[in-house]
């Protein structure tokens, strides 16, 4: 698949069939990761690659935050059914003393923003489907899954082959809507 494809046509995906993810498509997942360019080239990301149906079972059940969710009136985490479901559960960790700061801005964020970017269009190159989730009890997932205290969990990413078909990417703005040349337009 072409790299400008891939991008137009991923999509979320929160709902996955039976089918195992085959360790040569994980491990290019993997490979994706790895690759992506960071502050420094530091590399300041952990994955854990989370398989056991009873753990990713447990990572569902902490992936909603009651208040959270309350608050946007939603009863329960549109993709909290999918890291149950699917066969792969990668859990993205960063430790911000492998990255750096910039007026206040904690660049470790970026660093595993571009990271998973390259784990979800590998993912679609790979015919898989995954999602970002990115709420969850942070202390409990780090409990279960024996993760430094000193690590930041920044997302789950349930992987595995899409149950249903795919309609393509989602809308998305126009470029006039976003993009200013030469300075911000009024």
């Amino acid at each position: 698949m072409e790299t400008l494809e891939a991008i137009r046509t991923r999509q979320s995906v929160r709902r996955f069939s039976e089918q195992p993810v085959e360790p040569a498509k994980l491990t290019a997942v993997l490979e994706a990761v790895r690759r992506a360019p960071s502050w420094s080239n530091l590399q300041c990301w952990s994955l854990v690659v989370v398989t056991d149906p009873a753990v990713r079972e447990k990572l569902s059940e902490l992936s909603f935050v009651e208040s959270f969710f309350a608050a946007y009136g939603y009863k329960s985490n549109p993709a909290q059914k999918g890291i149950a479901q699917a066969p792969v559960v990668i859990v993205a960790c960063a430790d911000p003393a492998k990255s750096g700061a910039l007026h206040d801005q904690p660049y470790y964020m970026a660093d595993l923003g571009i990271a998973t970017q390259n784990l979800m269009l590998a993912a679609h190159d790979q015919g898989l489907g995954t999602v970002f989730v990115g709420v969850y009890d942070e202390e409990q997932v780090k409990a279960l899954l024996g993760i430094p205290a000193a690590l930041k969990v920044v997302g789950l990413f349930p992987l595995g082959y899409p149950a249903g078909e795919l309609k393509g990417g989602p809308p998305r703005k126009p470029l006039e809507e976003f993009v200013h040349y030469g300075t911000w337009r009024q």
